[in-house]
């Protein structure tokens, strides 16, 4: 059941391991189904060598309807996540360093460029640290998202997210793009430029030209 999805998300996992923004067996992709049903990458298996059949699907309370793998150790903050956030239908769950640098020095990732404005949606918060495999993990992303598509993690790692998976990719990989930007101009030693609240709503409405019809 679900072959195409299933290889989809494996792939959207191996973007993520080509872009940095995870190394071998870390982090996970999972996958809300049209019948609410959550497709998920198993814990502690190579993407590399991950096949379709090897992902889990699980219903919204967590019960295993289909694989023999053990879901990813963060499955309960994921279903939390899909469960308070019914707009989101895919979660990556990244350990990318320059998030996690930033998150060692400043509580939210301000919006000072139009890449983060128009990818994320505006500024990304810094939630506070929260034990890994455990469902305070998702508690701390619903609570502190703010209308952003990713949640940075103390100490540990992203949460992004989206409607497909070109959207919650695109929204880890903008984001880690952002964070090198604002820690090298922190790194100056002088003041960062901000955007007034004005010029992030100017830049965040539509303008209806970008990309191909």
């Amino acid at each position: 059941m679900y072959e195409k999805e299933r290889q989809e998300l494996i792939d959207c996992a191996l973007s993520m391991e080509a872009q940095g923004l995870i190394v071998q067996s870390g982090g996970n992709v999972s996958r809300r189904m049209p019948c609410g049903n959550i497709l998920m990458t198993p814990s502690a298996m190579a993407y590399g060598s991950m096949d379709p059949e090897d992902l889990v699907l699980m219903n919204p309370d967590g019960k295993i309807i289909e694989g023999t793998r053990r879901p990813s150790s963060d499955h309960q903050a994921l279903l939390y996540i899909f469960k308070h956030m019914p707009q989101v239908n895919v979660i990556l769950h990244t350990h990318q360093p320059y998030a996690v640098a930033l998150s060692l020095v400043a509580d939210e990732l301000p919006a000072c460029t139009t890449t983060l404005i128009d990818e994320l949606q505006g500024a990304v918060p810094v939630a506070p640290f929260t034990r890994s495999s455990d469902e305070g993990m998702g508690i701390s992303v619903v609570t502190h998202c703010n209308g952003s598509l990713a949640v940075i993690l103390k100490h540990h790692g992203v949460m992004a997210y989206g409607k497909d998976p070109e959207q919650a990719l695109s929204a880890a990989i903008y984001l880690e793009e952002g964070c090198k930007g604002y820690l090298a101009a922190l790194a100056t030693g002088r003041p960062v430029a901000r955007l007034s609240a004005e010029q992030v709503a100017a830049e965040s409405q539509e303008r209806g030209y970008y990309g191909q019809p």
